[in-house]
């Protein structure tokens, strides 16, 4: 089968690889600031950013997360156990969903399956296609899975899991990964919400933590001129993301960006993946976009 010709853009024309992959990021970013300032379309000159959607650089700016922290992290951030609420926003990861299931500390599980179950009579999504959920091979509806074999027992080992001033990113992304629905990628994602919120706001790896997913895992086999599928561990992975955090984040301060956090190049990375992708071998993001 012949392979798709490769896409050309300003982007591919960057020879080093570290410089190709900042010039996606302050594109990327760009655009984020041109739709801030309401400025006129088109946003950028880039044909697949210009119709494929892709995260922000920076996670915080993601519409989600902005949600997230407007309506629950910022309101409750002295809530012991908004780690729990975070949870339950990832896992759903749907806006509207969550107005509907509201801030969930207490934890109330009757109640909240009532209320999800009243979204989709209405035919309302419950789940966001971003992250994936399964029941684990459980013979038993998502939300139900969700909400009684992952949530509930979270919630009841709560004292438990509550973060604690000596955590570290890395040893609280341990603990919580210990739960049932919860691998090192949700994990992760829960931890980029509470670090911004105290204790883990003071963790000594807040710069440095990161865990890899399937697309961050690629998209680093991109930058180093690896095959797209070559296998990593994680402490491998981890030691390159590290000194590609480096090699970078000159590049941030000379174009007046902010500093990027490893979680932040680990997103980037996987955002990369698909971009490269689409370049090299036509295959292009499945969700649409006019920049």
């Amino acid at each position: 089968m012949s392979r798709a010709k490769p896409v050309v853009t300003a982007i591919t024309a960057v020879n080093h690889p570290v410089s190709r992959l900042f010039a996606f990021a302050k594109e990327r970013h760009a655009i984020y600031d041109k739709w801030r300032l309401d400025a006129p379309r088109p946003w950028t000159q880039d044909q697949i950013l210009s119709s494929y959607r892709f995260c922000n650089v920076y996670r915080e700016l993601d519409a989600v997360t902005q949600w997230i922290t407007k309506n629950w992290r910022t309101p409750n951030m002295d809530d012991k156990d908004l780690w729990f609420a975070m949870c339950v926003a990832r896992l759903f990861n749907q806006p509207d969903c969550l107005q509907d299931i509201g801030y969930p500390v207490p934890w109330k599980p009757d109640a909240t399956l009532k209320k999800l179950g009243e979204r989709q009579k209405k035919g309302f999504l419950v789940f966001n296609a971003a992250y994936i959920v399964s029941t684990n091979g459980i013979a038993t509806s998502k939300t139900k899975y969700v909400v009684n074999d992952v949530l509930t027992p979270l919630w009841q080992a709560r004292e438990r899991l509550r973060p604690k001033p000596e955590d570290t990113l890395n040893s609280y992304h341990m603990l919580l990964g210990q739960m049932q629905g919860f691998g090192s990628f949700m994990t992760a994602q829960v931890i980029a919400d509470m670090k911004y919120v105290a204790p883990l706001k003071d963790a000594k790896d807040w710069w440095t933590f990161a865990a890899s997913g399937p697309g961050s895992r690629r998209g680093l086999n991109y930058v180093l001129g690896r095959e797209r599928k070559s296998p990593w561990t994680e402490d491998e992975w981890r030691s390159e993301l590290h000194r590609l955090q480096c090699e970078i984040a000159p590049m941030f301060k000379n174009a007046r960006m902010p500093p990027p956090h490893a979680q932040d190049i680990q997103n980037l990375l996987c955002e990369w993946s698909k971009y490269w992708r689409a370049v090299t071998e036509g295959k292009m993001p499945k969700q649409r976009y006019r920049a």
